[in-house]
């Protein structure tokens, strides 16, 4: 059993890395791994996509609310949609994390088995190849991903083309919900957290909770879109409008999303369920694991039952945060 006094710094970091190599989860792309300058993974497609993300102590996630596995999972699966997204498959993830000297070696362990969990459940085969690991004021995880797309093309946001169908794989609005009952229950008007509410709240609310500290992206279905013939796609992070009006925009079209079919507000505008957002043609098998919430229209924007909707909704770190409140 670790003692109390077992921190990175008191470790140092060789001896944290050597304590977390064995706990994260290795890539079946793997050439040279963790522990060299560079590592090293095959790609066969020969085109890679990456995309890079970065969590911060405050505004991404909040200590006590969120553990350090949780933090490693939602670590992971959030950028595992970002490939999917794309249409491709993820294979390989390099992980940078800054935390203060006084950390416990335990809550990085915990981070890494997170990330190994997520990844395994998630993405089989994808794991990490490597990483940095730095002292900082606040815990700050930055993570980039790779892929390959195994002879699919990648799905952009551009291809959408009037006529389209429009549709999700994924919740939408759940883990708003998760995280307003997280801050109702378990986050004082100081932003001090409860961490024994945290757990109450979780076990009275698991679905919407683990949405929100947990998610399960539908990483598979990306792949499964491009093949169906997907002409846009994109991960669900910033909320139902917010995405959908960026795929308006690089498509050049309007969005027009079907309420009833979407839900309710939380859906059009919580963010953080990173569902698969796909446009279709109408000669295209919708996938199983997709539901038609709209249409591509001509025009700009995003439309509610062909009504513009004008409000921005969605998430925007610069503009939202507050030390007190899910927003």
């Amino acid at each position: 059993m670790n003692e109390p006094r077992d921190t990175i710094g008191s470790l140092g970091e060789g001896a944290t890395l050597a304590r977390i190599f064995p706990l994260l989860p290795p890539s079946t792309r793997t050439v040279l791994g963790p522990g060299d300058d560079c590592a090293v993974i095959t790609v066969p497609d020969g085109r890679v996509p990456v995309t890079t993300d970065l969590m911060v102590e405050g505004p991404d996630f909040r200590l006590g609310l969120s553990t350090g596995y949780d933090i490693g999972w939602k670590a992971c699966a959030t950028n595992l949609a970002d490939i999917a997204a794309m249409g491709a498959t993820p294979t390989a993830l390099v992980v940078g994390l800054a935390a203060p000297a006084a950390t416990p070696i335990t809550f990085v362990e915990d981070l890494a088995r997170g990330f190994h969990d997520a990844a395994t459940a998630l993405a089989p085969g994808c794991g990490v190849v490597g990483g940095d690991l730095s002292n900082g004021p606040i815990v700050m995880v930055a993570v980039t991903a790779l892929g390959e797309f195994d002879g699919v093309d990648p799905v952009t946001r551009a291809g959408a083309t009037i006529g389209n169908v429009v549709a999700v794989a994924g919740d939408l609005g759940v883990a708003k919900r998760g995280l307003d009952i997280l801050f109702e229950r378990a986050v004082g008007s100081d932003g001090t957290v409860d961490v024994a509410e945290v757990a109450r709240a979780w076990a009275a609310n698991p679905v919407e909770v683990s949405a929100q500290l947990r998610p399960s992206p539908p990483i598979g279905a990306g792949r499964i879109a491009a093949l169906a013939g997907a002409t846009a796609m994109m991960d669900v992070s910033d909320g139902l409008v917010l995405d959908a009006r960026r795929i308006a925009t690089a498509s050049g079209v309007a969005i027009d999303l079907d309420l009833a079919a979407v839900g309710d507000l939380d859906a059009l505008t919580g963010g953080e369920d990173h569902s698969l957002l796909a446009c279709f043609p109408l000669s295209a098998t919708i996938p199983a694991a997709f539901r038609t919430i709209g249409r591509v229209a001509p025009g700009a924007g995003v439309r509610i039952d062909g009504v513009a909707f004008d409000a921005a909704g969605g998430w925007d770190p610069f503009s939202d945060y507050s030390p007190s409140s899910s927003q």
